[in-house]
């Protein structure tokens, strides 16, 4: 990889997901490593700043102003823990990202220090929908988060797309999640 291309995460974990834990089924057949012609599923990299991620992740919410440094400061936070898989497919024709989401391990002192993942800041653009993106990117971050020893994994929705991640083996909880937006 090139200097500015610095991975999130070591490449190679996504390789050694155990696909054949998978319970999607894709038509036609994707994976991790086959993610569809012209498309490359990998961590995000340092130079992913400038082939549009923070475009995509307006999509889903506001992002506000961040400056290469900023993202560079959180990138480096984000790798530097270890607790952070930022997963991106990047449409090699266009250079530009197509979908993404995270994946963050919590580690806990209940159930023996075990480790919840959750995941967050999962969003497919325009141009990557109808290709299975959103079914490849859950997949991999269910798989992932097996292979991290995770007792559970979590993320929150809205009403309308529960459908999508049950299909997943995702259930609803009986917690009630609560939010409380600090002012600036």
């Amino acid at each position: 990889m090139k200097p500015n291309e610095t991975p999130m995460f070591d490449p190679s974990l996504l390789k050694e997901v155990d696909w054949s834990q998978n319970t999607a089924t894709f038509s036609p057949a994707i994976s991790p490593m086959n993610p569809g012609e012209g498309l490359v599923l990998r961590p995000l990299c340092t130079g992913d700043l400038n082939k549009g991620f923070f475009k995509l992740l307006g999509q889903l919410t506001e992002i506000g102003i961040v400056s290469p440094e900023q993202f560079m400061n959180s990138f480096e936070h984000k790798k530097k823990t270890g607790d952070y898989y930022v997963i991106v497919v990047e449409d090699v024709t266009l250079g530009q990202i197509v979908a993404t989401a995270t994946l963050i391990i919590e580690h806990k002192f209940i159930h023996s220090c075990a480790k919840r993942g959750r995941i967050e800041e999962f969003v497919i653009s325009d141009e990557g929908r109808g290709k299975q993106l959103g079914e490849l990117l859950l997949s991999t971050l269910t798989l992932l988060s097996k292979k991290l020893n995770c007792y559970k994994i979590t993320l929150e929705c809205l009403p309308q797309n529960v459908g999508f991640y049950k299909k997943f083996g995702y259930t609803v909880s009986e917690e009630k999640y609560l939010c409380l937006r600090n002012q600036k």
